[in-house]
């Protein structure tokens, strides 16, 4: 039966920015595929969701691979029957000086953060496009993908500057059937894995993580870092009709860190 609410799928959407993106479009009449490689924290947010009066299911999905992405787009639809918005938020990197990363390293990262964005976009703009067109597609990218010096490695922001590019071009490609596509560049904002890459920076140069943060935020013009909800709260704008006009675009939520 298709659903009379509109239908989101949020990757990576266990933790962090994935948890709050997904909450924040239970909270605004959404249903909502809240889709992780970790099954279980997929169902602790959608049970999160399913508190707010809307359907929520969970999914394990690695984003890295085609064929998983293609069995979520067609398991969100056979449960709701349509879908409307999807979040491309599924990421990975680590703490690494340029001259430290790995093929690996590269590959792992490259294989999530490009890849599995390029083909939920593609999946989701095939079902978009097949029920009539409309519809948002946001991609979760990063300062880092403007060359943001903090960043945790530079293979990560190899793969979030791609993100950005790919969002113009798939809004110029896509937008004749009305589905906008934008993207979200998040600053410093305290997720495990930024948690994770503070501490270590933290023992790293002999310091507390407290003195660590306060370090690491006094360049912010507003002098916080980001809590998750911060970047949710532009991913639900965009899935807003109040922006059914915006497409290609990508904005910078990060306190006023990073201005181009």
């Amino acid at each position: 039966m298709k659903s009379e609410r509109q239908v989101a799928i949020v990757t990576g959407a266990g933790n962090g920015i994935g948890r709050a993106s997904a909450v924040a479009l239970a909270e605004a009449g959404m249903d909502v595929v809240c889709a992780d490689i970790n099954a279980d924290t997929a169902e602790t947010t959608a049970s999160t969701g399913r508190q707010h009066g809307v359907d929520a299911i969970s999914l394990q999905v690695d984003v890295g691979d085609v064929a998983e992405i293609d069995a979520m787009v067609a398991a969100a639809v056979e449960r709701f029957g349509r879908l409307d918005v999807i979040v491309n938020n599924a990421g990975v990197t680590r703490s690494a000086h340029i001259m430290d990363l790995t093929e690996e390293d590269w590959d792992r990262m490259h294989r999530v953060n490009a890849k599995g964005v390029f083909f939920c976009l593609q999946a989701a703009a095939r079902q978009l496009i097949e029920q009539g067109g409309g519809g948002r597609i946001i991609n979760i990218a990063s300062i880092s993908g403007r060359g943001f010096k903090g960043t945790s490695n530079a293979a990560y922001s190899a793969s979030k500057g791609a993100v950005i590019s790919l969002t113009k071009t798939a809004a110029q490609q896509l937008g004749e059937h009305g589905i906008t596509v934008n993207s979200v560049c998040p600053g410093v904002t305290r997720t495990a894995i930024v948690d994770e890459i503070i501490g270590t920076r933290a023992r790293e140069r002999g310091v507390s993580v407290d003195e660590y943060l306060e370090e690491f935020t006094k360049d912010i013009p507003i002098r916080r870092a980001n809590d998750p909800e911060d970047i949710a709260a532009m991913v639900a704008f965009l899935a807003s009709p109040a922006a059914r006009n915006i497409t290609g675009q990508s904005y910078n939520v990060d306190g006023g860190l990073v201005t181009s």
